[in-house]
């Protein structure tokens, strides 16, 4: 059954003049997170930890953030850190909630970047190769540890091409999420792809994960690498190795 419910600001959601016709029995939903949650359930929307939802949040983040406020307040009084005494931990709750719908997971409530594409389809159409690098940072999904790390994007050029740091934006905004690196991989190859139109692209990450140096077997290192090619990257040899000796000259160049 569909529920239309309305919001008013102040007092949550509450049932609306059409529920109640349909005789739903005063179902109602008080929290902005219950009302996205049940939106998103009724029209089978997953809301995995790297699903972008930002459809669903629309003009209602800072009352999430809000919710994840109280949220948090309970998580630090459970852990038994006094909130309100210790300077340091005053206004923590807050910092959290913000940093994790603004910062750390933005790229889940935030809409797709704006990638103004621009014609590649004259007689000097550019054909050649590009490889940009992006540096990310991410959290995984099973423990919300940081993962740091740096994407290179390849490219041959399609019918369109986009601002070089359109790609950065990009992969910035895929990996703003709980993630896996070998999910991010291919979803910012996907993404590069949708931008592009072009069928001929490539994304390597490397990258360290806090869920294998901060806790569990504590590594000194734990860099991962992980590797999507797609097209001419994945099915011609030569195409393959002008990508890597690329990505080796960006790895010299850039700064440590």
């Amino acid at each position: 059954m569909v529920y239309n419910k309305m919001y008013d600001g102040h007092n949550g959601y509450h049932e609306s003049g059409l529920d109640a016709m349909a005789g739903d029995g005063g179902y109602e939903l008080a929290k902005a997170s219950d009302h996205i949650r049940f939106k998103m359930r009724r029209d089978g929307k997953r809301f995995w930890a790297g699903d972008n939802i930002s459809e669903y949040i629309q003009d209602h983040k800072e009352d999430l953030i809000n919710e994840a406020t109280e949220a948090f307040e309970q998580v630090l009084d459970t852990l038994l850190i006094d909130r309100e005494t210790d300077p340091n931990s005053q206004g923590t709750a807050r910092r959290l909630a913000k940093m994790y719908f603004n910062e750390l997971m933005a790229g889940r409530y935030d809409p797709t970047p704006n990638a103004t594409a621009f014609p590649n389809d004259t007689d000097g159409k550019y054909e050649g190769m590009l490889v940009v690098r992006s540096e990310l940072k991410s959290v995984c999904s099973h423990h919300h540890q940081p993962v740091s790390g740096v994407a290179y994007i390849g490219i041959i050029a399609g019918p369109k091409l986009i601002g070089l740091s359109k790609y950065t934006r990009i992969a910035q905004w895929c990996a703003r999420r709980g993630t896996l690196q070998e999910e991010l991989c291919m979803d910012i190859a996907r993404e590069i792809e949708f931008a592009t139109a072009s069928g001929d692209v490539a994304v390597y990450i490397q990258a360290t994960h806090g869920c294998c140096e901060n806790r569990g077997i504590m590594a000194h290192s734990s860099l991962t690498q992980t590797t999507v090619l797609k097209g001419a990257f994945k099915d011609d040899p030569a195409t393959k190795k002008e990508f890597f000796d690329n990505v080796k000259l960006q790895q010299e160049f850039a700064p440590r």
